[in-house]
């Protein structure tokens, strides 16, 4: 049994239940959308916020109504993201498989990813919980601003990794806290239980997108992008930041301002690449995400034991430690 398969044992009964509301929500009549949706379908995901979102309402109490659509919706919302995020960097490939702008375009893009954000509203609403609607809405700016932030990053000459952590707290560590969060609320936990999931969300979210650029750095077909990819779409990230602010290297630093301008080679890429490497970048990620592991670790250590912390301390490994 893989670690993913171990980490949701305790609630893989509400699982079965998830998925059967996330296939019915995600139905159309009208044909080339049902293509597109069979098309995302394909990728079989391996439901990571889901997983987060039943683990945290089941330490807190039992897995509701609520909590199924509030999950369902979420996991709709991530992915009309992805839909559009695709659009906006011009990407062809997701973990593997072609993007939906790839096989079609862009207006099919972002027509589809448009009904997925409407869908989620929908299902939100079955929850019939403000607070949970609420949060799930916020989320949606908060995806959208942070989108915004990272493209105007683009243009600023200064290399900040307080630009870069704010980032991922609008866009991948937004989403976890608000699975966590809204978990919480489902079955009706107290407000410093609340306030305790939502931080561990956001942990785990920080911990996941640093791992995720990480991988950029490195070779891999699993993880269905190429090397130096968000260096192709003119960003930096954590390692390289590191290494740029903490070398002062002139010729790194112009290769960086060229890669935010859109106009670096390929090989000035592999470059710089090769730069953050030696030069303690990939380290200074690792050395970060630990952090914030322990950070959220450490709101564990008052819970009772049971078998669901323990899969919620497995999920925090899981993300840290994963290969792709």
């Amino acid at each position: 049994m893989d670690r993913l398969a171990i980490i949701k044992q305790p609630v893989v009964d509400e699982l079965v239940e998830f998925k059967k509301i996330f296939d019915r929500s995600l139905t159309s009549s009208n044909p080339l959308l049902q293509e597109v949706i069979d098309h995302i379908h394909q990728r079989n995901g391996k439901m990571m916020r889901p997983i987060l979102v039943l683990l945290m309402a089941k330490l807190f109490g039992r897995v509701r109504h609520s909590t199924l659509h509030a999950a369902v919706a979420l996991e709709i919302l991530h992915t009309a993201s992805l839909v559009h995020d695709d659009v906006v960097d011009e990407s062809t490939e997701r973990r593997g498989q072609l993007s939906v702008n790839a096989v079609y375009n862009n207006k099919v893009a972002v027509l589809v990813g448009d009904f997925l954000l409407a869908s989620c509203l929908v299902i939100a609403g079955k929850t019939k919980d403000m607070d949970i609607i609420k949060q799930i809405s916020l989320l949606g700016q908060n995806l959208a601003e942070g989108e915004l932030l990272q493209l105007s990053n683009i243009s600023n000459p200064v290399f900040s990794e307080e630009v870069y952590l704010n980032v991922i707290r609008k866009k991948t560590a937004a989403l976890f806290s608000t699975c966590t969060q809204v978990a919480a609320l489902s079955v009706e936990a107290d407000s410093e239980q609340c306030a305790a999931a939502r931080l561990f969300g956001e942990y785990i979210g920080i911990c996941f997108q640093i791992r995720d650029d990480i991988f950029d750095y490195f070779d891999s077909e699993e993880i269905g992008k190429p090397t130096g990819n968000d260096m192709i779409e003119g960003k930096l990230t954590l390692p390289a930041i590191y290494a740029l602010n903490s070398t002062h290297v002139t010729w790194a630093k112009e290769i960086a301002a060229r890669i935010k301008d859109g106009d670096a080679t390929p090989d000035e890429i592999k470059k710089l690449i090769a730069f953050t490497k030696e030069n303690g970048g990939i380290e200074y990620a690792q050395k970060v995400m630990y952090k914030y592991r322990d950070k959220a670790a450490g709101l564990m250590e008052a819970v009772p034991d049971s078998p669901v912390k323990t899969s919620l301390l497995a999920y925090l490994d899981y993300v840290v430690n994963r290969i792709y």
